[in-house]
């Protein structure tokens, strides 16, 4: 017999907080046709998402994975980043004094 795998959904989404050690908050957004007017509406959905090696900064499209329960709140795992946003560095001053 072959081993069965389970099914698990994957997400993507857009990396929207990453202040807990660990841990970031990822807003997944779709579309969804009002069932009266019939206009596109952006619904979305934040999910609570375990970065085991702090990779993910606020901006970064990343792909979640379904996982078992890590802890209260956290039940999916950043699987990949898909793309990584631009650095702007603020705190440097510019250079030039007067």
């Amino acid at each position: 017999m072959a081993e069965k795998t389970p099914h698990r959904k994957t997400r993507v989404g857009t990396v929207v907080s990453d202040k807990m050690d660990r841990s970031v908050v990822v807003q997944v957004s779709r579309y969804s046709v009002h069932p009266l007017y019939g206009k596109r509406i952006i619904r979305s959905s934040k999910y609570m998402a375990h970065d085991e090696n702090n990779e993910c900064r606020v901006g970064d499209t990343v792909s979640i994975g379904e996982v078992r329960p890590i802890s209260k709140n956290k039940c999916w795992n950043v699987l990949k980043i898909i793309q990584r946003a631009p650095v702007f560095d603020t705190d440097k001053d510019t250079g030039e004094e007067e």
